[in-house]
């Protein structure tokens, strides 16, 4: 065999492997599903009651489609996590999907809001779906976006402002979480306290800005190292939390959810709730930019050291 046939021969064998393993990696997302022990430590976490009561009957759209990085423990448990949230408290039934053919206006009209649970590289390519789910945001219905919701819309603007920021990368696996305003309605779950949380933590670039979001939970840097604050925003802001207004509408992102073990626990799961309602519409809740407060909230910080 001549040295090209040799070199043609072993991409092709590397092209089949490749391949072979994608098919693997694919099998396996679409059948995990969540062991019985997760699932009760979901169940055990969930609030006993809706925040606030719906104005009417609620559905949201849990939508996980990944065409990037699939983070399938986020997603299921997630969804399991709204699913049942939304059973127990009676704040709203849900759909799920992965399929674009949702955000046609007919089908995506039924909704009250949609839950981008860790979406992955979106692209939208159909002007139809960007136009519906614009429309259906600045109509004034709400859309929630769950940690890996901000690694989308590259390459659609319009769409990167209503999430609120663009992922930047993870170089953290532990932070000190403050609470930017610990008296805000969507803030409560937490009791004035801030915290530390082993978790895949985002950094966030443009088109983030306190000029246009309500912070609601960001690094608490000063109990984190030199070395951990090196490797944030230059500004040294590293948001996790907030929400904001688009048009009529209302969006509420939070970074936590990337693995399971973020849905067992009881303050998160309130906090989850809290941001759905605000979103849906029927927990009301003020939006203003944080950077416009006067005078600024005090922030409830992290304890100096987490607990082992």
């Amino acid at each position: 065999m001549s040295l090209k046939h040799r070199w043609s021969y072993c991409g092709f064998l590397t092209a089949l492997v490749a391949a072979a393993i994608l098919a693997v990696m694919a099998s396996r997302s679409c059948a995990a599903e969540l062991s019985p022990a997760d699932l009760k430590k979901i169940q055990d976490a969930l609030p006993a009651k809706a925040t606030a009561q719906p104005a009417k009957p609620r559905k949201i759209l849990l939508f996980g489609r990944c065409e990037g990085f699939n983070h399938v423990g986020g997603i299921l448990a997630g969804n399991a996590a709204f699913r049942l949230m939304g059973e127990k408290t009676g704040a709203w039934s849900s759909v799920e999907s992965t399929e674009m053919k949702v955000f046609e206006p007919d089908t995506l009209n039924q909704f009250d809001a949609i839950v981008f649970n860790n979406s992955t590289a979106l692209k939208f390519e159909n002007p139809v779906h960007r136009k519906a789910l614009m429309e259906f945001v600045k109509g004034g219905k709400g859309v929630v976006g769950v940690h890996a919701a901000v690694d989308n819309f590259y390459n659609w603007p319009e769409a990167a402002e209503m999430m609120g920021a663009l992922f930047a990368g993870h170089p953290w696996g532990r932070c000190a979480v403050k609470i930017d305003d610990p008296q805000h309605p969507l803030a409560k779950a937490f009791g004035g306290e801030g915290f530390w949380i082993n978790e895949e933590m985002y950094k966030m670039r443009e088109p983030y800005s306190r000029e246009k979001l309500r912070l609601l939970l960001s690094f608490d840097m000063e109990r984190m190292s030199k070395d951990d604050e090196k490797k944030g925003r230059d500004d040294k802001d590293n948001p996790i939390a907030w929400i904001h207004e688009v048009g009529k509408g209302r969006v509420f992102y939070c970074s936590l959810g990337h693995g399971e073990q973020i849905f067992f626990k009881k303050d998160i799961l309130q906090f989850y709730l809290d941001g759905i309602q605000y979103a849906i519409g029927d927990l009301k809740a003020d939006a203003t930019p944080s950077a416009k407060l006067s005078p600024q909230p005090s922030p409830a910080r992290a304890p100096e050291k987490p607990e082992k």
